[in-house]
């Protein structure tokens, strides 16, 4: 029995209590009632704290998207996790790009020029969906999972203490108004009444004393909350340059595949090229020695020259007139750019990368690339 009129009577405060602060916030949103005002330093303070929040939230959600593309399979990660259990592997595109490529090659044939090709896309493409595997695992640990964590650790705790402030506010805003009333009722009381009305006076004194503590000291706790999150900002930055350093690793490691790749590619022989193929680079005149005539142009721009061709150039002495196939840019002042169709004159040097010649024209001398000239007898 002792034990249900403690409830009733706990239940009875507590009501109470929230029927006060709902009464206050409504006064104040009505400009009926006074506010008390945080200091200029807290209120900073929870400025910066929200504009984190918010800012994490975004940044983390979008590093997702990018990691993870298919938003299903964000949707079947994210409820593994809350059932605390590990999400089965699955093969990602470019693996299962490379599987069907391997596939493909070994239907055609690995002595044939395209399944070959294939088959070592195919390879490329697996290496590639590995480094992508590796990239995603990297940055969820070293990037997500601390912005995870400040969302529904440290912000979640800032967000509690900050609503325990706004509640002690209210607490004491109401405790300001009743001692207001108070005295102005003392005030307008006979003398009759005037020791009575005193007495709530002194109790209203004490209520505001309570309740100014109260918020003196809760303020203080949020304060002290709120200064981490320079520290969070800290932690996140070297978060970032992790996640930078996860993609600086992947971005190198494809380009060194597809560089692998395209060597491989450029060394199978012009015999295997097919003549219908409508990706075969333009055929010049019988009598000429076309640099580029063996060509597999496809349509990302990747070019496979003839090593026959390349080696009769190379090692031909003296200097000898090309044609220009296409428009070249120099990307620097050791290049000479070049026109469609115009004629120059080039020759080897010793040492110069394979797929160079020094090309001149005029008082003009610069390197040229191969691939863009044909041979002229």
């Amino acid at each position: 029995m002792n034990i249900m009129d403690f409830n009733v009577k706990k239940l009875a405060a507590d009501a109470g209590t929230f029927l006060s602060r709902a009464v206050q916030f409504t006064e104040e949103k009505l400009g009926q009632a006074e506010k008390t005002e945080l200091d200029a330093h807290l209120e900073n303070l929870l400025s910066k704290a929200e504009c984190t929040k918010i800012w994490t939230e975004k940044i983390m959600k979008q590093t997702e998207v990018l990691l993870q593309p298919n938003p299903n399979a964000r949707i079947e990660e994210f409820v593994y996790e809350k059932l605390d259990r590990k999400a089965p592997s699955r093969i990602n595109n470019p693996e299962l790009l490379g599987q069907y490529m391997i596939d493909a090659g070994t239907e055609f044939g690995p002595g044939t020029a395209y399944g070959n090709a294939l088959i070592k896309c195919g390879e490329t493409q697996k290496r590639i969906g590995t480094a992508d595997r590796e990239l995603i695992q990297t940055s969820a640990l070293n990037f997500l999972t601390p912005l995870r964590n400040f969302i529904e650790g440290d912000y979640k705790t800032i967000a509690k203490e900050r609503k325990l402030l706004q509640n002690k506010r209210l607490d004491l805003d109401a405790a300001k108004t009743r001692l207001k009333k108070a005295k102005a009722a003392e005030t307008r009381a006979s003398q009759l009444n005037s020791a009575r009305l005193e007495g709530d006076n002194i109790m209203s004194e004490q209520e505001l004393r309570i309740t100014q503590s109260e918020f003196d000291r809760q303020a203080e706790i949020t304060r002290l909350l709120l200064e981490g999150i320079s520290s969070t900002h800290a932690h996140h930055l070297r978060c970032l340059n992790d996640f930078v350093e996860a993609q600086m690793t992947y971005y190198a490691q494809c380009y060194q595949y597809m560089l692998d790749l395209q060597k491989q590619l450029g060394s199978f022989p012009s015999n295997y090229c097919n003549n219908n193929q409508t990706s075969v680079a333009p055929t010049p005149s019988a009598s000429s020695n076309v640099i580029g005539s063996s060509a597999l142009t496809s349509t990302s721009g990747l070019v496979i020259t003839s090593p026959s061709n390349l080696i009769d150039l190379k090692e031909c002495s003296g200097s000898r007139k090309a044609r220009v196939l296409y428009d070249y840019d120099a990307a620097n002042s050791s290049e000479l750019s070049l026109l469609a169709d115009e004629v120059i004159t080039v020759f080897s040097v010793v040492g110069m990368d394979s797929d160079w010649l020094m090309g001149e024209r005029g008082n003009q001398k610069g390197r040229v690339p191969i691939t863009y000239l044909e041979l002229l007898n």
